[in-house]
Order: structure tokens, then C-alpha cells, then sequence
């Protein structure tokens, strides 16, 4: 290229310095307006300015040494900065590659600008710098477009890194929970089964005494009430052995609230009686017909209203089913019993914790299968109580139970 080129191209780049600013300006304006570019609007004006100005000054040193390779450094490093940045920005490849692109319009149209305000800036010369002008936003957009995916493969892979970190936790806590379960069943069948087979031995032994001359009445009465005491606690952990199993389908259907009351306070009429308490009911009238699992829910209340009759030595018991809003009615059992102390409250759900002393049988599972079955049919549970003053447990349920999927009606 001859040396009067050389000056012509130089002044065109001295040119283009002086007009960086305004032509900077007219490019954002560009980009600000253009509604492919959408993620332009939340960025401020030194925000999508970004590298665009060394940019600028970098293109403007190529036209001067006619040579890419000079610049190639720079250049390279001040794209690949606004590809990353303009990702982190939240640009798409589209709108990067557009935002350069009407850089593009901005210096050829300047380049044109300034061949028809300057005649010895003739048309070859104007082919050559619109030429280097060319092939330097090509080289910009290319490494830009090249970091932004990058940036977005890196993301990409740790995202994936942190899934699969998040995946095997929640592999190895699925696995734990499950063989926590199957060993709390284990062994409360284990156990239950054990203590059947020792129940069955000593109530021969004691059917043999009682047969007998024995003369100690006393304690074949104390005998046969362990007896009793056992045998409860093996129903019980039976019971729950078999709640943490239930991999069943579970059956909804509909049915009256008013007749699952009835039958409630006709089964627990007698025990309560037997201790000299009082047990009173009521049905909210807007309550008839909902949509659960009936053995479940009688389940719940025999569990709750057993407690309260036990825990009760004077006073009344009652067994309360009200509305809770459109979609929800409430269980509600109350006492006048020894209710529970502040520190005992938040584990008396948990198995084998009892809130009361070893003179009142019990095994501390009644409230546990409580929890579960709740659980199962969509059960918020909350109660107050507090010591020497009874206690009065809720669950809220749905007046129509909804199961994903695994549900069936009968």
C-alpha cells in the first residue's frame, strides 16, 4: 500500500478519534431503541458502553498501521471482557451479535462520511478501510460471541457439578430415611412379636395359678394387670409398626361426619365412664359429607380421644368436629387432665415419649401414629396445654382429600 494511502488512512483514524464520543453516543441510542437488543434496557449508559470505547480507539490504531496483527492482543482481550460481561449482563447470542453489528453501521457510515467530505479520500481508499474496519468487528464479534458461550458452558458445567452434588445428598438421604423407616419397623415388629410370645407363655403360667390353692391374691391381681399393660403396648407398637409400613394405595371415599362422631363417643363412652368422666360432643350442622379415608381418620380421633381420657382423673373429655373455612373442617379433642409442661411439648409426637408419670400406662406411641396418619391425609396438627390444666388437641383437615395420582375412590 502506497505511502499516500497510508497518510489518508491515518487521517481518517485521527478523524474518527475526534468524533469517538458523539459516534459512542449514537451507537447506544442505536442499540437503547432497537428492540432485538431487549436486555439493553436495564443497563445503564456506562454499562453498555462497557469495552466499546477501547474498542473503538483499537480500530482506529489498525487503520493507522494497516496491520491486524498489532492490535490483535488487545483487541482480543477487550472482546472476550464484553462477552463476558454482556453474558453476566443476561444478553442472549443474538443481541450481542446485534449490538456489534450496529457498531458496525456506526463506523462505516462515519467512514462514508468522511470520504465525501474529503475528496483525495478516494473510493479505493474507502474500500480499504471499510475492509479493516470489517475484519476487526468480525474478529470482536467472533471472540465475544466465543467467551459469552464460554461463560455460559462454565455455568453450565457447575450447575451440572452442583445437580449431581445435590442428586447424590439427596440419594444417600432418600436411602437413609428408607432404612431408618424399614429398622424402626423391624424392630418395633421384632419386639412386638417377641413380647407376644412371652404374653402368651405368662398368661398360661397365670391361668395355671389362678387354677391352683395360691394364696397370694395380691400379686396374681398385680400379675394380670402387667399382663394387661403388655399387651396394650404390643397393640400399640403393632399398630404402628404397621402405619410406617402402609405402602397401600390410599382409598378416599365419602362419608358422614355426623355417623363417624356417633360411633366415636359410643366407643370411648364406657372407658370414660369407668374413670367417672364426663364426655360430651358436638357436630357443626355444616358439617355432613367430606372425602377422606374413613379408618384413618377414626384411627386419629380414638388416638387422641384415648389420650385425653387417660391423662384425665376428673373433669370431662370433649369430641368437637367444626368448620375451618371453606375448604377445611377441624378435629378437636379437649380435657381437663394434667396437661404438659412447656418442656415437654415439643417431643411428645415422637415415639416413645410420654408427658406423664410411670404411674399412668402407656407406651408414648399413640401421639406418633397420630403424626403419620395426619400426614397421610393432609393433617395440620397443633395443640395447647399446660400443666395442672389440660390440654386440647386439633387437626385440620380437607373436606376433600386430593392425592396425586396414587389415590383411588371407592
Amino acid at each position: 500500500m502506497s505511502q499516500l494511502t497510508a497518510g489518508a488512512l491515518k487521517g481518517l483514524a485521527t478523524a474518527l478519534r475526534q468524533q469517538q464520543k458523539p459516534l459512542t453516543e449514537h451507537w447506544m441510542q442505536l442499540v437503547f431503541g432497537d428492540a432485538d437488543v431487549e436486555h439493553s434496557d436495564d443497563l445503564t449508559y456506562r454499562q453498555l458502553a462497557d469495552h466499546i470505547p477501547r474498542i473503538f480507539d483499537e480500530i482506529c490504531l489498525v487503520l493507522e498501521s494497516q496491520d491486524m496483527d498489532s492490535q490483535e492482543h488487545a483487541i482480543e482481550q477487550d472482546a472476550r471482557q464484553h462477552g463476558k460481561w454482556r453474558w453476566q449482563q443476561g444478553y442472549r447470542i443474538d443481541e450481542l451479535v446485534r449490538e456489534l453489528d450496529l457498531l458496525r453501521q456506526v463506523l462505516l457510515a462515519a467512514i462514508g462520511d468522511y470520504a465525501q467530505n474529503h475528496p483525495s479520500f478516494d473510493r479505493k481508499r474507502e474500500e480499504r478501510a471499510r475492509l479493516i474496519t470489517d475484519q476487526a468487528l468480525s474478529f470482536v464479534t467472533l471472540t465475544s460471541i466465543r467467551e459469552a458461550v464460554g461463560e455460559r458452558d462454565r455455568k453450565l458445567d457447575e450447575y451440572t457439578r452442583m445437580l449431581e452434588r445435590a442428586n447424590q445428598e439427596l440419594t444417600l438421604r432418600q436411602r437413609l430415611i428408607s432404612d431408618l423407616y424399614e429398622t424402626r419397623m423391624q424392630v418395633a415388629r421384632r419386639v412386638a412379636h417377641d413380647l407376644r410370645n412371652f404374653l402368651n407363655v405368662f398368661a398360661t403360667a397365670l391361668q395355671l395359678i389362678g387354677r391352683s390353692q395360691a394364696k397370694n391374691d395380691r400379686a396374681l391381681a398385680l400379675a394380670k394387670r402387667q399382663v394387661a399393660d403388655m399387651a396394650t403396648l404390643v397393640d400399640e407398637m403393632g399398630e404402628y409398626s404397621k402405619v410406617l409400613g402402609d405402602d397401600s394405595i390410599l382409598t378416599v371415599e365419602r362419608f358422614d361426619l355426623a355417623e363417624l362422631f356417633d360411633e366415636l363417643t359410643q366407643l370411648c363412652q364406657a372407658s370414660a365412664a369407668a374413670k367417672g368422666l364426663a364426655l360430651k360432643g358436638r357436630v357443626d350442622p355444616a358439617l355432613s359429607m367430606i372425602t377422606s379415608n374413613r379408618l384413618k381418620m377414626k384411627q386419629i380421633a380414638l388416638n387422641l380421644l384415648s389420650n385425653a381420657i387417660k391423662y384425665t382423673a376428673t373433669g370431662e373429655v370433649e369430641l368437637a368436629m367444626v368448620t375451618s373455612g371453606a375448604k377445611h373442617w377441624t378435629l378437636r379433642v379437649s380435657d381437663t387432665g394434667m396437661g404438659i409442661s412447656e418442656e415437654d411439648r415439643e417431643r411428645v409426637f415422637e415415639e416413645f415419649e410420654r408427658a406423664a408419670s410411670d404411674e399412668i400406662p402407656g407406651t408414648g406411641l399413640g401421639l406418633a401414629i397420630v403424626k403419620e396418619l395426619a400426614r397421610e391425609l393432609h393433617g395440620v396438627i397443633r395443640f395447647e396445654s399446660y400443666k395442672g390444666r389440660g390440654s386440647v388437641f386439633e387437626v385440620r383437615f380437607p373436606l376433600v382429600l386430593e392425592i396425586d395420582g396414587a389415590a383411588s375412590v371407592i
